[in-house]
């Protein structure tokens, strides 16, 4: 399909699910794959933090801790605009008139926020050539598969995904947009000490978000009271951020995501993955992760 016939959809209403192609072997959606050059060349600036995830492992929770530590825990601030326009998704690209990634983030002053879900070979460059900041958070395999899965059935951006059974099979075989999670983790795992990386976990961030959070204030190097660390763990709690406009994609159009099919900030929990799995697709995937993870020493945790 045309550009030009996708943005008279868009100015309809309407939105059709997008043609995927590979970049360097990992799926990606055509739109992001035909705009590649433009991506691999994005300049990263020696002050730059990227966030960086698997999708749905907590991306836009991480942004939104990022932003309250950036603006000293002041909720006014955080309030000033949606995560998606705060902090640019460098990869993602929308047809015109829509303004893609790498267009917002190059008409961002410094220091910028950045984020991305791509893996570490997809990286353009520029940001390991100048040594920026990254926060990776990691999220279990399971309940990343369940929460994708919901996430595509709602986002018209993103492919269908078919049904469970069907979706289980891709998302094993790395068959999905941005690829395969077991690279994609293991990837970012192997550099965290090469580079300037910290490595976060999701289920850690449930179980214990302060600690975590502090974590994160440290790395930003930033000093913040007792009192704004504490307003920023009761503002990022899940709950919060699903009656937050600016964080939970209620301004963006049904067209492109239809929150009656499934909430975009859907169950935020660890161990969904239960209500999902059955006992033989339980026991297959754990031994395709015993087999894919093999010679890693990263550990998840599955269940709170």
């Amino acid at each position: 399909m045309s550009l030009d016939k996708m943005k008279d959809l868009h100015l309809e209403g309407k939105y059709i699910k997008p043609e995927t192609k590979e970049v360097n072997g990992i799926l990606m959606t055509k739109l992001i794959s035909d705009n590649w050059d433009k991506i691999w060349n994005f300049q990263a600036k020696p002050d730059d933090l990227l966030i960086a995830t698997y999708a749905k492992a907590g991306t836009t929770w991480t942004q939104e801790i990022v932003d309250m530590i950036q603006n000293d825990g002041d909720v006014q601030k955080c309030q000033r605009a949606n995560t998606f326009d705060r902090h640019p998704f460098i990869e993602w690209t929308l047809p015109p008139p829509l303004n893609s990634g790498v267009e917002k983030a190059n008409a961002m002053p410094s220091p910028r926020i950045l984020r991305t879900h791509l893996s570490t070979q997809l990286l353009p460059p520029s940001f390991w050539e100048n040594n920026c900041k990254f926060l990776y958070v990691a999220r279990n395999a399971k309940d990343c598969m369940v929460s994708y899965y919901h996430f595509q059935k709602m986002n018209q951006g993103l492919p269908e995904p078919g049904t469970w059974e069907e979706y289980f099979e891709t998302f094993i075989n790395g068959k999905v947009v941005w690829g395969s999670w077991f690279d994609h983790v293991k990837g970012w795992w192997e550099i965290k000490d090469r580079y300037q990386i910290l490595f976060l976990f999701y289920e850690d961030i449930k179980r214990d978000p302060k600690h975590e959070i502090q974590k994160v204030i440290k790395f930003m190097g930033k000093n913040l009271d007792e009192t704004v660390l504490n307003t920023i763990v009761q503002e990022t709690a899940f709950e919060k951020m699903k009656e937050n406009p600016m964080t939970n994609r209620s301004t963006v159009p049904k067209s492109m995501m239809d929150q009656s099919i499934s909430p975009f900030m859907r169950k935020g929990m660890v161990g969904d993955w239960k209500n999902h799995f059955t006992v033989s697709q339980n026991e297959r995937f754990d031994e395709i992760y015993k087999r894919k993870m093999e010679g890693t020493s990263i550990k998840f945790c599955l269940e709170l």
